[in-house]
């Protein structure tokens, strides 16, 4: 049972993490790397804490990060996402079973156009010149809370 008070308390460090992407995002238009590569280095301690099996369950989660990192850096290269977007959503995506990855990666698109649309108007009534930039990481992050409040933290209330 020690093992699923450590799995809460990375759940909770994980929506901490979430919340300064999030608000760096919408600060500066950047998830830093550290930032993402401790998401992603606290998800093995996690599965560790959660009883993941090495195999196939931790081989499976990598295989997960790496398919969501090249199929979002696709998205980078069309310029819909940000560097920064894709890592962290690949950095979350090792923390999560694949029905709740699917889930997230659905409310993460409802966000994003939310979160598109609020940017876009605040860009016009502010008479800003050029595109606006999303800060697409805002809708990650929520998606991302969700997803974990919802599957762990909620476990243990």
């Amino acid at each position: 049972m020690g093992g699923h008070y450590l799995g809460l308390a990375l759940a909770v460090i994980l929506a901490g993490l979430l919340i300064v992407a999030a608000v760096t995002d919408i600060r500066s238009r950047i998830i830093s790397n550290r930032l993402n590569l401790v998401i992603a280095a606290l998800a093995p301690v996690f599965w560790l804490a959660m009883g993941v099996e090495p195999w196939p369950g931790m081989a499976f989660q990598l295989a997960q990060g790496l398919i969501v990192l090249i199929l979002f850096t696709g998205l980078f290269a069309l310029g819909m996402m940000g560097g920064g977007d894709v890592k962290l959503l690949a950095a979350i995506s090792l923390w999560l079973p694949l029905p709740a990855l699917g889930f997230l990666i659905v409310l993460m698109s409802v966000l994003g156009g939310a979160v598109t649309l609020v940017t876009a108007v605040h860009h016009r009534m502010t008479k800003r010149l050029g595109r606006p930039e999303i800060p697409y990481g805002v809708a990650i992050a929520l998606a991302g809370l969700w997803v974990v409040g919802e599957r762990y933290i909620n476990q243990f209330a």
